[in-house]
This record gives C-alpha cells, sequence and structure tokens, in this order.
C-alpha cells in the first residue's frame, strides 16, 4: 500500500480484489454512488444515482378498506384473527400492490486491453479521506488507481497513473441493465453519453456523461469504448442527472463534467477532501489498542480472528468510522434519504424493492446522525417526511376516515404512504409517518433551533392527528391502535390461533406515547395550541404501558401471547429502550 498511512481505525484494505458485490468498496456523495471492484484488468464500477426508480407516483389507496375496518376490528376482539387477515388481505392492502423500486444506473468498465497477467498488490477504502485505492503491476510497471465522487464538484472522479511513461493503456465504457437504456456510444474522440429510461408513462429518465483526459499518447474512440493509448495518466470524470430533478438531465450531466474539468485532478481531490473531512472529522473515539499486532493485517483477516475471539478495539473503531461514513457518503442535503441498502444497488429488482423501509431500516439509518454532531445530513430524510404528507392525509381519509396523515412500512421517492407488499407481518402497520416524525424532536432537542421547531410543529401534529382519531378502546379501556402488527411476527394465541394482525402491539403504542410527547413539548416550547396540547396528553394517559409477561419479558403484544418464532430478528417492543 504505498503512499498509505496505517491508520487502523480508518483504512479498509484486502490483498485481492473483490469477486462479489457484497465485498465492493461503496463510495458516494449523497446523490451518486458506485461499488468498486478493483479488478485490475477488467475493472468494474458499479454506478446509482439516488433518483433512478422504477417508475412514476402511484395512486394506491384500497377503498374497500374503510368499509370494512369495523368488521375487521369486531372479528380482531373477537379473536377470529384468521378470518380478520383474509379481509386485510384483500381489502386493505394496496392497489396495485408495489410501490416503486429503486434500479441501478449501469456499469462503467476500465479494461487492460493489452495485458492478460498482472500482479495484484492492494485495494483500500480510506475513511479519513473517501478515496478508494487499488494497486497493482503488470509486466513490471506499478499502475494506481484512485477514485471517489466529489460533492461539491458533483461528479465520479478516477485518476490512473503509472510507474512509467506512456504505460497506460485502457479502454473505457459505460453499459446499461436488462436493456434499460438507449445509447451509450462516444460523442467525440473523448467522450460518452450514456442515456435512458426507467419504464411508466411519466417515469424517470437518466443520463450519465464520462469525459477521458489524459496526459501523454493519445485518446479516441473505439466502438463503444473511449481508447487510451501509450499515456502517463488517465483522468476519467463522471456526471450523472434524471429527469427527476433536471429538465434537461442529459445538459446537466454534460454540465457538471465540463465544469469540473476546468479543475486540474490535485484541485478535484483537494476540494473532495476538504469537503468530506468537514463532516467526517466532527467526532472520534479512541480504543485502547487490544490486537496483540492483528490490527496491522487486511480487513477481512481481521475479521475472522474477531469471529474466533480474539479482541480488536481497533476494529471497533473502523465499524464506527464507517457507520459515519456511510451516512456522509449516502445522505447529503437535497438529495434522497439513504434507502434500504443506503444507494448502492446491483439489482433491477432488489430484495424488498430497495426502498425506504420505514418499519425500521431507514430510521436506523439515521441514529448516527445527531449523536455524531451531523444534523444537517438528517434533513434528507426530515425534509422526506413533508413529501408523505399530501399523500399521507389521503390514505388517512380514504383507508380509515380519519384527520392527520398516515404511512405504513414503505414508502418510496415519491412518498407513497399506502400499504405495500401482500405480506400480512410486515404490510399492515400505521405506524411509518409516526416513527418518522420522531427525527424531527430528535434533530431539535439536538439543534435547539426554534424555528425549525415551529416550521414542523404542523407535521408533528397532523401525525398526532391521525392517532386521536384511530386509536379505539380495547377491552381494558385504554386507547390502541386497530388493526396493526409488531413489525414482521408473528404470535400463537393461547386457543393455539396463528396471526400478525393484532389489537395494540407494545410498539406501536410506545411510538404513540413518544408522539403524544413530543407534541406537547413542541407546543409547550412554542407557547401555542393549549387545546390540542391538553387532548394529546389525557390520550396519551390511557395508552398502555410496558408490561412484564409470563416469561419475564417485556411484553411484544397488549396480550401476553407466545412468539411463533422465539427470539425473532425484529425485537419491536424494546422501541421504548431504544430509540426512545
Amino acid at each position: 500500500m504505498k503512499g498509505l498511512a496505517m491508520d487502523t481505525s480508518a483504512l479498509l484494505w484486502y490483498k485481492t480484489p473483490a469477486d462479489d458485490w457484497n465485498k465492493a468498496l461503496p463510495l458516494g456523495n449523497g446523490r451518486i454512488g458506485a461499488m468498486v471492484f478493483s479488478q485490475p484488468l477488467e475493472e468494474r464500477i458499479q454506478l446509482n444515482e439516488d433518483s433512478v426508480w422504477s417508475g412514476g407516483f402511484r395512486e394506491r389507496n384500497n377503498k374497500s378498506a374503510l368499509p370494512n375496518l369495523e368488521k375487521v376490528r369486531k372479528l380482531l376482539f373477537e379473536e377470529k384473527i384468521n378470518e380478520a387477515e383474509k379481509i386485510i388481505y384483500d381489502a386493505f392492502c394496496g392497489t396495485p400492490v408495489n410501490q416503486r423500486h429503486y434500479m441501478p444506473l449501469g456499469d462503467m468498465n476500465v479494461i487492460h486491453y493489452k495485458e492478460s497477467e498482472c500482479d495484484f498488490k492492494s485495494r483500500s477504502l480510506d475513511l479519513n479521506t473517501a478515496i478508494c485505492t487499488t494497486e497493482y503491476a503488470i509486466n513490471g510497471v506499478d499502475y494506481t488507481r484512485e477514485m471517489f465522487i466529489s460533492q461539491p464538484d458533483q461528479v465520479l472522479v478516477m485518476h490512473i497513473t503509472a510507474s512509467e511513461k506512456k504505460a497506460i493503456n485502457v479502454r473505457v465504457r459505460i453499459d446499461g441493465r436488462d436493456d434499460y437504456f438507449d445509447d451509450n456510444s462516444p460523442v467525440h474522440d473523448n467522450d460518452i453519453l450514456f442515456y435512458g429510461g426507467c419504464g411508466s408513462e411519466d417515469g424517470i429518465n437518466f443520463a450519465a456523461y464520462i469525459k477521458v483526459l489524459h496526459k501523454g499518447g493519445k485518446v479516441y474512440p473505439y466502438g463503444s469504448f473511449i481508447t487510451c493509448e501509450d499515456c502517463d495518466e488517465v483522468t476519467i470524470l463522471l456526471g450523472a442527472q434524471t429527469s427527476y430533478r433536471c429538465e434537461d438531465y442529459k445538459g446537466q450531466a454534460v454540465f457538471d463534467v465540463e465544469r469540473a474539468e476546468e479543475k486540474t485532478y490535485a484541485q478535484l481531490k483537494a476540494d473532495h477532501i476538504a469537503d468530506y473531512k468537514s463532516y467526517y472529522d466532527r467526532a472520534n473515539i479512541s480504543l485502547s489498542d487490544n490486537s496483540s499486532g492483528n490490527s496491522a493485517l487486511p480487513t477481512d483477516e481481521r475479521l475472522a480472528l474477531v469471529k474466533e475471539g480474539d479482541p480488536d478495539n481497533k476494529l471497533i473503531e473502523m465499524y464506527h468510522n464507517f457507520g459515519r461514513y456511510l451516512l456522509i457518503a449516502g445522505s447529503r442535503e437535497k438529495t434522497l434519504p439513504t434507502n434500504l441498502q443506503g444507494i448502492w444497488n446491483k439489482d433491477m429488482w432488489p430484495a424488498w424493492g430497495c426502498k425506504f423501509t420505514i418499519n425500521i431500516n431507514t430510521e436506523m439509518n439515521y441514529w448516527c446522525a445527531e449523536n455524531c454532531n451531523l444534523s444537517e445530513l438528517h434533513m434528507p430524510l426530515i425534509d422526506h417526511i413533508e413529501k408523505l404528507r399530501p399523500n399521507g392525509r389521503k390514505t388517512a381519509r380514504d383507508m380509515y376516515g380519519c384527520r392527520g396523515f398516515v404511512c405504513h412500512h414503505n414508502t418510496d421517492l415519491w412518498g407513497d404512504t399506502a400499504p405495500q407488499d401482500l405480506w400480512i407481518p410486515g404490510t399492515q402497520w400505521p405506524m411509518g409517518a409516526a416513527w418518522l416524525c420522531l427525527h424531527i424532536w430528535e434533530h431539535y432537542l439536538y439543534v435547539q433551533d426554534r424555528e425549525f421547531l415551529s416550521e414542523k410543529y404542523d407535521t408533528l401534529k397532523e401525525a398526532a392527528e391521525f392517532f386521536l382519531d384511530f386509536l379505539i378502546e380495547d377491552k381494558k379501556g385504554r386507547l390502541v391502535t386497530c388493526p396493526s402488527v409488531s413489525p414482521e411476527n408473528t404470535y400463537l394465541t393461547a386457543s393455539g390461533s396463528k396471526g400478525s394482525i393484532c389489537i395494540g402491539p407494545s410498539m406501536d403504542s410506545q411510538i404513540i406515547y413518544e408522539l403524544f410527547t413530543a407534541v406537547a413539548e413542541a407546543s409547550k416550547i412554542l407557547e401555542t395550541d393549549g387545546g390540542f396540547r391538553k387532548k394529546v396528553l389525557e390520550a396519551r394517559d390511557r395508552l398502555p404501558a410496558p408490561e412484564i409477561g409470563k416469561y419475564g419479558q417485556i411484553m411484544e403484544w397488549a396480550e401476553d401471547y407466545d412468539e411463533v418464532e422465539p427470539g425473532h430478528r425484529h425485537i419491536s417492543q424494546l422501541f421504548a429502550l431504544y430509540p426512545a
């Protein structure tokens, strides 16, 4: 790793290239993402842009929900769970079933076209600089590729150097997936315009523009490639834009690259590092090095030793640093929030649609935003709540006859709020907007910005209004949600019935308690809306409190049910412990 300082808590490095997407190294500027494989002879850079989704907005509220709401509630109170779930499956799930899903932009390839063998040295991601470096040798010549994605200049940058003059012979191209693109041909001697669309009549169109700059040698088009022959240095710039943000998305992608081209590589790199470090350097964790020398090993070898029981505090530091890095790389002001996989996705139909899964995943992405002094990076999530509000009002009214706004366990880039999937353990969960709104309150608690709180008070209030209408009395006179689920879990009743749809799961009551508390406190701070404050506090006092079950556990449901799958991966009943 020539030229790299060994920071054992901030340098991910490996002795072999990535042979699998999950082993590639992620780069990002909040909007453009890349997974770097560091294959020396035939490099693949898998590309994403945060607004490349599968189509336009869909109106998906199930009009059959409201006429069947009381029937479902009656069946649940009678513990006729299977009958209730059959109605939920048909009358409450979204129509159509799916929200829009996230998609990859394409792949950039950089190929050494004259060589067939090489000696691979190392690949690394320096968390101090957000730069990925690949080192290898071909026929006694040492090569280095540096790569980063600049937020100030809004471009991906790859810089290739060699230990000898006239040694760089590579071809560069960009390709799409599953025919979801229209062209990837060179435009002039040293540039390619790649563009296409994602589908649906009002879907998203995208463009990526590559320009190849060189010192020494020559550059020329060759088929769908740009060929670099006998060059001393090569710099590749890539810009990407979509119709989601820009009417002239092709022109904007070209503009981004041509503006970046006005800087030298050294200037681009320096500006990128300065911007990145202005966030990354705000927090630090320092633990004693107890690794007995293991901390100098490649990252994958260190992980293997920890799995065997060897201590490595510096690897714990790296884990903390990597989490902060991913938030900085995946969530910047004016971008979309990080989705189920951040901004990194290789699949046209990714797992769970790679949407914003808001029954824990999206919220968890932002758990380090405030306590690691990255408050600005919280704003894409908070901004996205405003997209939910108009759609969520319609969902609340059409499906439940309630005021306020609601969202279920997923949303997409359009702020879709209707139930997602046909999966009973997850779909029918009306708490997504409420949990997201707690991020508004969390942000205020850290930054103490009264103007921000005043601006967002109506959003908090609307989320609470929904539950003032939606909550019903259970047999003990408590106010509970119905119908709902404890996310992704299934229970077993004393009579042997299995179910997921239920009355008053513990997590719901805990989220609503926090929401009502936040609204009441905000009202008090802002010295406004005392009547509404009184209503939410009265309702809060009637919510079920956390209870201890027959095994000494915190009960997950309002009744002391058994889990069908003991030790389930979701521990929703502990929301009151964390994050609340």
